[in-house]
């Protein structure tokens, strides 16, 4: 092809043709081998080419693939509906199924909107975030997200969403360590609130744990505890965005139950279709559904391809295999081997500084100075620069932002399918210890000698 015309991520960069896919590894049109450790964006959760859910698409595509939501429901829509909702905890029961992560977190911020709206509160219209975050890049999403590089074309159009610092043990921005420090940038929630006036604010939004704007930030303990305790005693709700997290990535249905805390509306996405659908999910309480139920009977929000029959069916085949094989009861197992494997890397590479996450979501955060946790300087391109190398040695890994001021560090996330072996994770580390070692070279090559200027 002599000419393209696709808007690709970077218009000056050159991509390899992807072939076909087959388990955990990706296959280009030259016959390239490429190991999937980042799941394409954290969502190839039950990896590459599976029959069972190449089948479900066909089958329902032999029946129907689109209707309208507001015309028909269908079978495949109401069956997914009722699988999630035998799957989340609590009461969490009610879906709306949008078709993308940016569209879940936006429905999420106008249900908690029209919530108080329904029960005659119309002040509560301000959703409040963390720094250091990411919720989707349309600009409902975007506001709610404190992503600097991501906000920045755009600010003048976003709401100041971003409020708190994240729980980034290590970078605290107090200088302290949990449980020991009571969780200072929990309480920070309540002095934003406090400025704010509760009376003004609807929700707050935050990742249990933090994807591409941290690199998988993983908070302590009883984190969430006190943020639901702040929100509980303010009147606010409380919004999980597992967009990245759900659907067993980490282990169970859902990331914040490791954490013993019950959201009332989460955003669902990725690993949700596992990328053989285009799908995602806003996850109501009944709590939550109560007044609107009794109110206008609607929710205001919608997309024309809301809850199509075609996306419902493949999301249901993902999610009965998922639990057919108990993939999920294999997910911390998996996640504590490899994370094992990316640790003992500590003591080869002084560049490492952090390795975080849960289950088979990690991260690994890179620094100039292990003693002072100083970034490398941006011109040098760190994150650029290994997965481009990762790439060439046949390895994919997904780009993370790092820094508690979001711009300047450097991180990856590795975050394989959760059908990956015990083998393959051996193969994973060894292509990861491959690629920092091209890395250290390239470092140590590019100082100068001493005796030089």
């Amino acid at each position: 092809m002599d000419q393209s015309y696709l808007i690709k991520p970077l218009l000056d960069s050159t991509y390899p043709v992807v072939d076909y896919g087959e388990g955990i590894y990706l296959y280009d049109k030259t016959g390239k081998k490429y190991l999937d450790a980042s799941s394409g964006a954290v969502t190839a959760n039950i990896g590459h080419g599976v029959p069972e859910i190449v089948e479900a698409m066909q089958k329902q595509a032999q029946r129907v693939s689109f209707v309208y939501r507001s015309q028909f429901t269908s079978e495949a829509a109401e069956a997914l509906a009722n699988k999630i909702a035998s799957l989340a905890p609590g009461d969490l029961n009610w879906s709306f199924f949008v078709n993308s992560g940016s569209e879940a977190t936006e429905t999420a911020m106008k249900i908690a909107i029209q919530y108080w709206q329904e029960k005659g509160i119309t002040s509560k219209t301000k959703i409040l975030s963390r720094w250091v975050s990411y919720h989707g890049i349309t600009i409902g999403a975007l506001s709610m997200s404190g992503h600097p590089s991501r906000r920045a074309r755009f600010v003048p159009h976003l709401e100041d969403c971003p409020s708190i610092n994240p729980p980034y043990c290590y970078r605290c921005p107090y200088n302290q360590s949990a449980p020991q420090c009571g969780y200072p940038c929990a309480h920070e929630l309540e002095t934003a609130i406090k400025r704010i006036g509760a009376d003004k604010i609807a929700a707050f939004i935050a990742e249990p744990i933090i994807g591409a704007a941290g690199g998988a930030i993983t908070p302590p303990k009883d984190y969430y505890k006190v943020i639901k305790d702040i929100c509980k005693r303010n009147e606010i709700l409380f919004i999980a965005d597992e967009v990245m997290t759900g659907f067993g990535r980490t282990g169970p249905i859902l990331a914040s139950e490791h954490w013993d805390v019950k959201p009332d509306i989460v955003a669902l996405g990725k690993g949700m279709g596992a990328g053989y659908a285009v799908i995602a999910a806003t996850l109501v309480s009944d709590q939550i559904m109560e007044p609107i139920l009794e109110g206008s009977k609607l929710v205001m929000s919608g997309h024309t391809l809301s809850a199509n029959p075609q996306a419902c069916a493949v999301s249901l085949a993902v999610l009965e295999y998922l639990e057919k094989n108990q993939i999920g009861s294999q997910v911390e197992a998996k996640g504590i081997y490899l994370k094992n494997m990316l640790e003992k890397l500590m003591n080869q590479f002084d560049f490492i500084g952090d390795i975080r996450g849960k289950g088979l979501l990690l991260g690994i955060e890179f620094i100039e100075d292990r003693t002072t946790k100083q970034p490398f300087p941006r011109a040098i391109q760190v994150t650029k620069t290994i997965i481009e190398i990762a790439q060439k040695n046949g390895l994919l890994i997904y780009p993370a932002g790092s820094g508690l001021d979001g711009i300047n560090g450097d991180a990856i996330i590795i975050s394989p399918p959760l059908t990956i072996t015990k083998r393959e994770i051996e193969e994973l580390a060894r292509l990861i210890t491959t690629t920092l070692l091209q890395f250290k070279e390239m470092i140590s090559n590019s100082k100068p000698k001493e005796g030089e200027l």
